[in-house]
């Protein structure tokens, strides 16, 4: 069994409002995949023979509103962060969550128990010159931590074209307005890529944050574009992927897009979505309740102790 998670920033199970683009934008498949309800709170707990829905609560036990740094980095490392530090830090890591992703990052934890690991995403020539520089004068993200610390290569814009890798905003139209002339994709085309990268891995990880701009701008439009092209991307490798060998989870780290009333992220549980055979959806979704069983849902699908 092969695992892919699709790390999607800023998304929470919010409530089936106006203020939803999870209900006013055109997601087929998601509204398929739940027999035309949208994603929202009153799917948590959905299964069936396709997919299987949990709500994980981001809070973890501390007051006030999850951020994106102690959000993912209880995502990938298993530890409630929050609570390490007594309280949620947004932005990049600090130098007590660097410490933590160094010693428990999932890449990490499964490259030292043989499994082959790979970071989908890939980055312009400005990070590579900014490394060289001193990876530790600089502020990172989690999934860049990560991969740093356990050892794995950054993807490039040589590997996009080569259909290695895919570009954080998985079309290349960002990079092109950026002046790189790199070829633009479909949300179909790079969920195809998705699939082919992830069967020659053991574990891979995407991460996708466009949909916590749109959240914090409140842009009902750029909203609705943004998921509607989620969609298409996460429906394409749902459909191309053979559940008996790759098991998909999508995930994410603190509410925000799911509520535009506001700007700003919110307490709402976020999902944990399994495309997959369904005898491992049934064993992994029990042990699916807050932020810090993502890890070990992972190990466990692999056959890895957590």
């Amino acid at each position: 069994m092969r695992v892919i998670v699709i790390f999607i920033d800023g998304v929470g199970l919010g409530k089936l409002s106006p203020e939803n683009p999870f209900v006013f934008a055109e997601t087929p498949f998601l509204t398929a995949l739940f027999r035309g309800n949208p994603l929202t709170e009153e799917m948590s707990g959905f299964h069936d023979a396709k997919v299987t829905l949990c709500a994980l609560d981001a809070q973890l036990g501390v007051s006030g509103l999850p951020q994106s740094a102690t959000g993912q980095a209880a995502l990938f490392t298993g530890s409630n962060a929050p609570r390490q530090l007594g309280y949620h830090l947004s932005g990049f890591p600090n130098k007590a969550l660097r410490a933590l992703l160094a010693s428990r990052g999932l890449f990490a934890s499964l490259r030292e128990r043989g499994y082959r690991c790979d970071f989908i995403n890939a980055y312009r020539p400005t990070f590579f010159e900014q490394l060289k520089k001193g990876f530790e004068e600089s502020r990172y993200s989690c999934s860049t931590l990560i991969t740093y610390y356990a050892g794995l290569p950054f993807h490039d814009i040589a590997d996009i074209e080569e259909g290695k890798a895919i570009f954080m905003d998985l079309t290349n139209e960002l990079l092109n307005r950026a002046g790189f002339h790199v070829p633009e994709i479909t949300p179909e085309e790079a969920g195809r890529r998705l699939i082919e990268i992830g069967g020659r891995h053991d574990f891979s990880l995407f991460e996708y944050f466009m949909t916590d701009y749109a959240g914090h701008r409140a842009d009902r439009e750029e909203a609705a574009r943004v998921i509607g092209c989620l969609d298409r991307f996460i429906g394409t490798a749902a459909e191309r992927l053979d559940p008996e060998k790759i098991l998909l989870i999508i995930t994410s780290d603190h509410g925000n897009i799911e509520d535009l009333s506001h700007g700003s992220h919110t307490l709402n549980r976020v999902p944990a979505l399994l495309i997959g055979a369904e005898a491992v959806r049934r064993r992994l979704g029990p042990a699916l309740r807050d932020l810090t069983d993502i890890k070990g849902a992972v190990c466990t699908a692999l056959g890895a102790e957590p």
